[in-house]
């Protein structure tokens, strides 16, 4: 049995619905060096997305094979929480809001 990697779903946040989905795999910048990996979050029929920056693994700052973070559902709440209070309004209009959080999502 192989192990799936799971790079879209939803999650409930205080009884409102958010869908999430992988936006950006962990890669190497040619001008920033190592850039972690990027989900897309939205709350449920609303129109603004909030895209959540992670740092880079570690493991590729050491030079080990690329890989990335596990993402549950408990690391997307936290990853909502931490949107939510850095100002992310899901109901109103413009660009994505860019939200850096650490590798556990907060």
């Amino acid at each position: 049995m192989s192990k799936s990697r799971s790079n879209a779903g939803t999650v409930d946040v205080d009884g409102i619905t958010y869908d999430w989905h992988l936006q950006r795999e962990p890669h190497l910048s040619d001008d920033e060096g190592w850039k972690g990996m990027t989900i897309s979050l939205s709350q449920h029929d609303a129109q603004r997305e909030a895209w959540l920056e992670f740092p880079p693994p570690k493991r590729l700052l050491k030079g080990l094979p690329r890989g990335r973070l596990q993402l549950d559902g408990a690391t997307i709440s936290r990853c909502v929480r931490a949107a939510l209070s850095a100002g992310w309004a899901p109901m109103s209009r413009g660009k994505p809001v860019v939200v850096v959080v650490d590798a556990q999502g907060n």
